[in-house]
C-alpha cells in the first residue's frame, strides 16, 4: 500500500497494517497473523507486530478494503472467531486513524493446537 492521505493527514506505508495485526492479534483464538511458518526468525526477535498477510486497499469511496490472513487454535468456532477480527479490525481502524473501512476479509489458513 502506498501513503494513505485522510483529511490532511498522511499515513506512512505499514502504518495501518500495523493498527490491523494489533487489533487482530488481540482477538481470542487467533495464533498468529500470516502464515506462522512465514513469519519465521523475524516475527521472533522483531520489536514490531508482523503485517505479513494483511493487504489493504483504498475503494472509489476512500474506504478501507482490509484484507487479514490468521491461523487460529483448534476448538473455536471459525465463523464467530472470524466475526470477531472483522469487528475488531473495523473498530480500530476507525478510532486510530479515523478512515472507515468497507470490508475486512478474512482467511483462515491454518489451524494450531496448543502445546
Amino acid at each position: 500500500m502506498n501513503e494513505l492521505n485522510l483529511d490532511g493527514m498522511a499515513l506512512a506505508p505499514g502504518v495501518v497494517e500495523t493498527i490491523v495485526s494489533i487489533a487482530t492479534n488481540e482477538v481470542e483464538g487467533v495464533a498468529s497473523v500470516g502464515s506462522a511458518a512465514a513469519g519465521g526468525l523475524r516475527s521472533v526477535f522483531g520489536s514490531k507486530p508482523s503485517t505479513q498477510g494483511i493487504d489493504i486497499a483504498v475503494d472509489e469511496d476512500d474506504k478501507l478494503a482490509i484484507s487479514v490472513r490468521v491461523d487460529v487454535y483448534y476448538g473455536y468456532v471459525l465463523p464467530d472467531l472470524a466475526a470477531n477480527v472483522r469487528q475488531a479490525v473495523a473498530d480500530a481502524v476507525a478510532s486510530q486513524v479515523g478512515a472507515q473501512v468497507s470490508s475486512v476479509d478474512v482467511y483462515i489458513d491454518g489451524i494450531q493446537f496448543a502445546g
